[in-house]
């Protein structure tokens, strides 16, 4: 078999990249070792409750999101379709001393909480003035105390990057975990500053399509898969493949692979794109030193365990938010709790409401290995204790995924392991890698990155030809 480009991975970031590719005209063959496409995304239902589990929502914090939804919504016939959560889901919880609190909105919340110490809440107002950093490789943690102080790291900051990246915000560096809250200090000196710049620079009608909305497809995040499967046709799509392996031949690519049936394939093209993680790609790309591919392979990632939870009455809970997320210094088993039935449309029956737990994390590994009766044991001690449902009351139905390598950290090695990607990339022409390993891990990161991807090949194949 030949084709112009192959694309490893029929993930979020793969499914993408040749969705655009085809509309460009350009041939594509998608390779996937699992039995379906989607990746981490799969939405399922039970009982009239639909629910995610893996990824629950993404941002439109960039054209590219808007963009790829409208196609989809064209291509499937209105099937795929985008939907954004409310206004009045916007609300944030974080929890401190027995309860869930808002996460301040404007000033006058911000001084009157209860999450953050009167002295730090004061060091804001000289934030603007406070010297710029000069570490390249300083933390979150480190930048957010700096500027702000302790107990906004603690009760803002921390929750955040658990809500994120289930990490340690005294670990991920921020260049590269956080490039914009980088460039504000790096370009304005100031976060303050930086923003008020920001909001007041002019904006393009493509750039306006950036609402930063919280989305998901009508119906869930399969649909957008569907949406991208179903146009690129299941003849350019194969799946369950194992033992899948790229080499060069000839100044072109060779990916091989055995089929379903222990049939051994192969497909010759001019480009591969790999989008898996980075822990399969010494056995992806056996051609690739060690020296080289040990940078990248070994990037961490962290262990999650989501946990979906529908109940079909409120027992009069006030849960119209977007959810909680639980600080470190709170000791409590739990990342957080999304309530995505507030945030969209038909995600439980009437009068229900459907939860997502999450656990482990890079602050609690170990989680991921808990039998599920502990899990589930876990998660309605926290029904009761930390969203308030009686005594009596218990699930009416709990669903458990676990995802030993979900979220990567963009870590120290961040920078090594960039060097390393473009170095192979400019020794191999014609091999591109993908993925959250680079680039961001939201979803929006993952479409921005495949459009981009697609665009420059589907321009370089055009150029040759």
């Amino acid at each position: 078999m030949r084709t112009d480009v192959v694309v490893v991975g029929a993930g979020l970031t793969g499914l993408t990249t040749a969705f655009w590719l085809k509309k460009w005209n350009v041939d594509v063959h998608v390779v996937e070792t699992s039995t379906r496409t989607g990746g981490q995304i799969q939405t399922l239902t039970c009982d009239g409750f639909v629910f995610e589990t893996g990824p629950t929502t993404g941002s439109v914090s960039t054209p590219e999101v808007a963009e790829l939804m409208m196609e989809l919504e064209a291509v499937s016939g209105g099937l795929c379709r985008l939907e954004t959560a409310p206004d009045a889901s916007k609300r944030r919880l974080i929890w401190k001393g027995g309860r869930f609190r808002d996460l301040p909105s404007g000033p006058l919340s911000g001084l009157t909480t209860p999450l953050f110490r009167w002295r730090d809440k004061f060091r804001i107002l000289s934030e603007p003035w406070r010297k710029k950093g000069d570490n390249p490789d300083e933390t979150v943690g480190e930048l957010a105390e700096r500027r702000l102080g302790k107990s906004f790291v603690d009760y803002a900051v921390d929750p955040f990057i658990s809500g994120i990246y289930a990490g340690n915000p005294y670990n991920l560096v921020t260049r590269y975990a956080l490039p914009k809250l980088y460039r504000l200090e790096q370009d304005y000196g100031s976060f303050i500053r930086g923003a008020i710049a920001k909001h007041k620079e002019t904006k393009s009608e493509r750039d306006k399509l950036a609402t930063k909305k919280v989305f998901s497809s009508a119906g869930g995040l399969s649909r957008i898969i569907e949406a991208e499967s179903g146009f690129i046709g299941g003849e350019h799509i194969t799946l369950g493949c194992a033992d899948v392996r790229v080499n060069q031949d000839n100044g072109q690519w060779l990916t091989s692979f055995k089929t379903a049936n222990g049939d051994t394939q192969t497909i010759r093209s001019h480009y591969v794109v790999t989008t898996c993680g980075a822990y399969a790609l010494p056995q992806l790309l056996p051609f690739i030193a060690s020296e080289d591919m040990e940078p990248v392979a070994s990037l961490t990632y962290a262990p999650v365990i989501e946990v979906n939870v529908g109940l079909n009455d409120t027992h009069g809970g006030d849960y119209l938010a977007f959810g909680g997320l639980v600080p470190t210094v709170e000791n409590k088993p739990m990342l957080g709790i999304l309530y995505p039935s507030s945030c969209f449309k038909g995600r439980s029956p009437e009068g229900g409401v459907l939860f997502s737990f999450f656990m482990g994390g890079m602050r609690h590994p170990e989680q991921i290995d808990l039998p599920d009766s502990e899990i589930v044991e876990i998660v309605n001690e926290s029904l009761h204790s930390m969203l308030k449902f009686p005594k009596h009351v218990s699930p009416d139905f709990i669903h458990i995924s676990r995802h030993r390598q979900a979220i990567p950290q963009y870590d120290a090695s961040c920078s090594s392991r960039t060097a390393a990607l473009n170095r192979i990339q400019s020794m191999y022409r014609g091999l591109v890698i993908a993925g959250n390993l680079r680039d961001g891990i939201g979803m929006a990161h993952r479409i921005t990155q495949s459009t981009a991807t697609a665009r420059s090949l589907a321009n370089e194949i055009r150029t040759k030809s």
